[in-house]
């Protein structure tokens, strides 16, 4: 259900329950300067904030747009159920206490109460809106009137509140907290944030992700709109993601999955608050991408190999110069100036508008953006004018090509507001501290998602049952999955009389292990089964052929994830799996191209495509194996996890040659 949500984000008029609470809010739309009525609402009391009250809400002019209600939880459910029957426009309720505290019930009490009258919270501080002063926020903030800007979300009120302190330039229209999101999640929130035109992007703090599909079609639809997204999302750490009975636990857990999901939504992911407001300074001034081909131009040596050794962890592309672009350069610094890209041009043209122009220019229309580096000096004790010419030739640069053209400061204080401010409203966004700069642009540089793309729907979590390997490799077997010759025996006699046909090299297991190594449970290389004895522990036995001719080992696993419906994961396997945690992680469902692209990010792809000459992978066997079982998966929904470790890839072809899957039971 999608609420109309304008009248409580754009009220013409506000209503506020409670004392305390209440006159902040009075007081902070009074310093906003928000133009509409505001109506006290208070049973005892004639004036609150200096505004005459009212005794009841019958007793208003009529049904308030928006209502702050900050009054105590239980007497919250009462006049939200009161404003929902006289068609007041929305409200927020501050009040703590609900399923926060384990008082689910009467969270669900306040639900009901509002009916269809659109509710934030509860356990939320509010929302503050720049563009019209109308702020229903009973606390300091840093923020402005502003006539467009972006706009900041967040499920923590704190952070928020750090975020509207910031003196970096970045223009903000909206400031919202959902608190508990009772009724109105995420995507909603945004979505009804994003439809004001003044909005240029949107950032976001999120702790968790409500409802995974509705924040991929806000993403969607977001940049349709030309208009950015970008986030930080917390908890990405958690020791609760450790492995159970898999390796893909541990190296599918924490941050994979979200990260993944982000990149797939289209959404720009940084760590970091000063890269959330960087990133979102990008996207107000240039829109929700910029390309990947950048150049970067310092009158430094030092500058420039900081650029290049900061730049490294980012994998940000600095291409060389074309010899067109060089044999131009040359002609204007000298021959002393290498060039290069970072290109140190020195300080011979330092003061020179023109020349500086011209070096800048002839730079930045070989590239997708540009950023120069430049740290004016304080102007309490420094003189900066001879800084502006510089600054001009960055502005001329980026309106003579059309391309982003970044000053970035290397130290954020470097750039003053007042600098800042001006900068953004003429079109040019000031980067503030290099390596933060850097993490922006790399952020900003985020693809759209596949149109239409929408994760496999989430299944709560459930209890299980492990198959034994036997079991797992008929089903792999059935599944069009390549798999060892073998037998399968109940004892280890059994096993080797059934084993006689079998073409040694031979691998001897036990049955009833997840992990069969560290238990001691595998034996390979065995010219028969002469003379080996049993394995302490195993149900069973399962003999197969040694597979041959093997040029790598591949881990793939796909598991069931409550939030985003099911990950893929593939990295280097065999024992040293978790040691190596060279990995990827995707959500389905995806295509085998989208498998082979994201198998390049990991750090040892050089070795499975032919480094130095060894033998080429098959990864795209990997790739479909992994399709068909993503897609065997999504039809079953009792199988809970899948893990082959290792696939042995071949030349031509590859061998799933262990399997551990689990199964709802």
């Amino acid at each position: 259900m999608t609420r109309d949500l304008s009248r409580l984000l754009r009220p013409r008029s506000i209503a506020v329950m409670g004392s305390v609470w209440a006159e902040n809010v009075i007081a902070q739309c009074r310093k906003m300067g928000f133009a509409g009525p505001i109506w006290p609402v208070h049973p005892t009391k004639v004036e609150i904030g200096g505004l005459p009250a009212f005794p009841s809400l019958a007793a208003l002019p009529e049904a308030p747009d928006a209502s702050f209600i900050g009054v105590n939880r239980h007497a919250t459910i009462e006049v939200v159920g009161e404003l929902a029957r006289t068609g007041a426009g929305g409200a927020i309720c501050f009040a703590s206490g609900w399923t926060e505290a384990g008082e689910k019930g009467l969270q669900d009490s306040l639900v009901a109460a509002a009916g269809g009258m659109p509710v934030l919270g509860p356990n939320c501080y509010g929302v503050i809106n720049y563009l019209d002063g109308a702020l229903l926020w009973p606390d300091q903030h840093g923020g402005k009137r502003v006539d467009k800007g972006v706009a900041l979300l967040s499920q923590s009120s704190n952070i928020v509140i750090n975020l509207t302190m910031q003196a970096r330039g970045l223009p903000i229209a909206y400031v919202a907290c959902l608190g508990n999101a009772a009724q109105i999640g995420l995507a909603e929130l945004a979505g009804a944030l994003l439809a004001d035109d003044r909005v240029s992007a949107i950032g976001m703090y999120v702790e968790g992700i409500d409802d995974a599909p509705a924040f991929v079609a806000l993403a969607e639809a977001a940049r349709a709109a030309g208009k950015g997204v970008v986030c930080v999302k917390s908890g990405k750490t958690e020791a609760a993601q450790s492995a159970a009975a898999s390796h893909t636990a541990a190296l599918a857990g924490g941050g994979a999955a979200s990260s993944a999901f982000l990149r797939q939504s289209g959404v720009a992911e940084v760590n970091t608050l000063a890269e959330l407001i960087e990133t979102l300074k990008i996207f107000h001034v240039h829109g929700p991408q910029i390309g990947t081909r950048l150049c970067s131009l310092s009158c430094s040596g030092g500058e420039a190999g900081l650029v290049s050794d900061l730049a490294a962890p980012f994998g940000l592309d600095f291409p060389t110069p074309s010899p067109g672009q060089r044999r131009r350069l040359g002609e204007i610094l000298g021959p002393i100036v290498a060039i290069a890209n970072p290109l140190d041009y020195h300080t011979f043209i330092w003061g020179d508008g023109p020349r500086t122009t011209d070096v800048f220019t002839t730079m930045l229309e070989g590239y997708d953006a540009g950023l120069f580096v430049i740290d004016p000096p304080r102007p309490d004790r420094c003189d900066p004018s001879s800084f502006q010419p510089a600054l001009d030739a960055i502005e001329a640069a980026g309106r003579v090509t059309g391309k982003p053209a970044f000053p970035v400061a290397s130290l954020p204080e470097n750039f003053d507001e007042t600098r800042a401010e001006a900068l953004v409203a003429r079109g040019i966004a000031p980067l503030m501290g290099l390596e933060t700069a850097l993490g922006a642009l790399k952020a900003a540089q985020t693809q759209p998602g596949q149109p239409g793309w929408r994760p496999a729907p989430a299944l709560e979590p459930r209890a299980t049952r492990l198959l034994d390997e036997a079991e797992g490799k008929r089903f792999l077997d059935k599944a069009g999955v390549a798999i060892p010759r073998g037998v399968i025996g109940a004892t280890l006699a059994e096993a080797r009389e059934k084993a006689a046909g079998l073409t040694a090299p031979l691998v001897l297991k036990g049955l009833g292990f997840a992990h069969k190594t560290e238990a001691g449970a595998v034996r390979l290389g065995l010219a028969s089964l002469d003379g080996e004895v049993g394995i302490e522990g195993a149900t069973g036995y399962l003999v197969e052929e040694m597979v041959t001719g093997a040029v790598a080992e591949i881990l793939l696993g796909l598991r069931r994830d409550p939030v985003y419906g099911m990950t893929l994961t593939l990295g280097l396997g065999g024992v040293a799996a978790e040691l190596l945690a060279d990995t990827v992680t995707l959500v389905l469902p995806v295509g085998e191209d989208e498998v082979l692209a994201a198998m390049q990010r990991l750090r040892l792809w050089p070795l499975l495509d032919g480094y130095r000459g060894r033998s080429r992978a098959d990864m795209a066997a990997v790739a479909a194996i992994a399709v068909r079982l993503g897609r065997a998966m999504l039809d079953r929904p009792e199988l809970v996890e899948i893990e082959i470790n290792p696939i042995l890839v071949r030349q031509s072809g590859a061998v799933a040659v262990d399997a551990l899957i689990r199964e709802a039971v």
